[in-house]
């Protein structure tokens, strides 16, 4: 019963998981510390605002709204999804577009004049009817001549 969670705990993609979840944790932490130490005053300066500007709220009927500490949240999610969409997935997509297999170029087609079934230009032979295709490179003469 432990060996198989064991197992499970140390297969290469749990581990991995792991190890994203700290590291994203702690990038998490360093961009909303830069959103509330750089970016936010520099809204408030922009706007006039004095003071922190991810303290800022307005009230309604007793009912307080801190819209400053959205917009610094807002800023940190902004900011985290540039770096992983420009940092990790632009650059990952690059590397499986260099090591993915070529796909193959699409096939000439025509059809076979017994069956009309589509069959690819070099095909000497149809597939579905089996007909011998005449005046095709590669195919004897007698057997050209037999149909």
């Amino acid at each position: 019963m432990f060996k198989g969670f064991r197992s499970f705990l140390l297969r290469g993609n749990v581990v991995d998981l792991a190890v994203g979840i700290v590291v994203g944790a702690a990038f998490t932490a360093v961009v909303t510390g830069f959103v509330t130490a750089f970016l936010t005053p520099l809204v408030g300066v922009a706007t006039g605002a004095v003071g922190d500007y991810s303290q800022k709220h307005f009230s309604v009927a007793g009912t307080t709204f801190p819209y400053g500490a959205f917009l610094n949240a807002l800023i940190s999610f902004v900011l985290i999804a540039a770096v992983i969409y420009f940092l990790v997935v632009v650059p990952v997509g690059r590397l499986q577009n260099r090591f993915r297999p070529m796909k193959d170029a699409p096939v000439a087609m025509t059809d076979c004049p017994r069956c009309l079934s589509s069959v690819p230009v070099a095909a000497t032979r149809c597939a579905h009817c089996t007909s011998e295709l005449a005046g095709r490179p590669g195919l004897p003469a007698q057997a050209v001549q037999s149909h």
